[in-house]
């Protein structure tokens, strides 16, 4: 292909040195695959990028997120190339998913980084203590004392990002831990499945998708289940994509029906610990001062690592 080919209306150029036909639709992994053609081979996808080739569409596509290590400065549209001291683990594709993630959790949200962190865990591509230990090993690094905060929080066992995030934001109104994905004795030899499962109190918390309604057969899958909990005295809390947008009123709706089935525990308390969902987790690890003094703990003890 020659320079005088390249420059016809065939051709659009995408980053220097890279070029595609202009009447395809280069979607998110065509515009991958030429940012990675543009960048040095010592640039690596990090962050929710590498994040995303795992398979979560979770969260913003663009810019698309490198690290190299040392100084290199470009610029490419829609590429972010940030520069590290020392790489972290690389697992052939890119950074490990553990090193991604401690990237994503630097400007991520606390229940975003939540969902993310739940997903990596359930699907296998990361573990918490996996996690934990590449934070406390490089806590220079861009994230690493944001993903210690939240790794208290995750949990491998939901299954999808809306569940983790109906069940971080009961357990942080300090409503009782829900089980995710627990089977639920009917009787002997019969058992069902709930998304957060309140065993002593035989509530269930299930969380309604979309697909729930556009998929006749999960539709249909849904109602033989809920008749199941009704006859054999299972009660239960739906939770749409709406009632999700109003988290003060979901927490408690939950808080009722527990204290109608039974529950004398504390009432939620939706403070500062459970507002700090919905701030970056940069936000909540304070001054330098502050972020010091909670390392030499961490590093101290990291079995009494929390969050907050």
């Amino acid at each position: 292909m020659t320079d005088r080919m390249l420059q016809g209306r065939r051709f659009v150029r995408l980053h220097h040195g890279v070029w595609g036909c202009r009447d395809d639709e280069l979607g998110w992994d065509g515009r991958l695959q030429a940012a990675t053609l543009a960048l040095p081979v010592h640039a690596h996808p990090t962050g929710l990028t590498r994040i995303r080739m795992l398979g979560l569409d979770e969260g913003p596509a663009y810019p698309l997120r490198f690290v190299v290590e040392g100084d290199l400065h470009l610029d490419l549209e829609d590429v972010f190339l940030h520069r590290t001291r020392r790489l972290a683990p690389l697992d052939g594709v890119g950074v490990t998913p553990a090193a991604a993630f401690l990237a994503y959790c630097a400007r991520a949200r606390t229940v975003d980084a939540v969902r993310v962190g739940d997903w990596l865990l359930h699907h296998g591509h990361a573990s918490a203590g996996e996690i934990r230990d590449l934070a406390l090993s490089a806590l220079w690094r861009d994230g690493a004392d944001e993903a210690l905060c939240v790794v208290p929080l995750l949990d491998a066992r939901c299954r999808s990002l809306p569940e983790s995030e109906v069940r971080v934001v009961l357990s942080l109104a300090g409503l009782p831990a829900a089980d995710p994905n627990r089977p639920i004795e009917l009787e002997q030899g019969i058992t069902a499945i709930g998304d957060l499962v309140y065993r002593e109190h035989r509530l269930v918390v299930e969380y309604e998708g979309g697909h729930h309604q556009e998929d006749r057969g999960q539709y249909v899958g849904d109602i033989d289940r809920y008749e199941l909990f009704r006859t054999h005295g299972v009660d239960y809390v739906q939770v749409t994509r709406e009632r999700l947008r109003q988290p003060r009123v979901l927490v408690g709706t939950v808080h009722r029906r527990l204290v109608a089935l039974g529950y004398d525990g504390p009432a939620p308390v939706l403070g500062p610990g459970w507002l700090a969902l919905w701030q970056p987790l940069h936000a909540l690890l304070g001054s330098r001062a502050e972020r010091l003094r909670r390392r030499e703990r961490w590093l101290a003890n990291p079995s009494q690592i929390r969050f907050g």
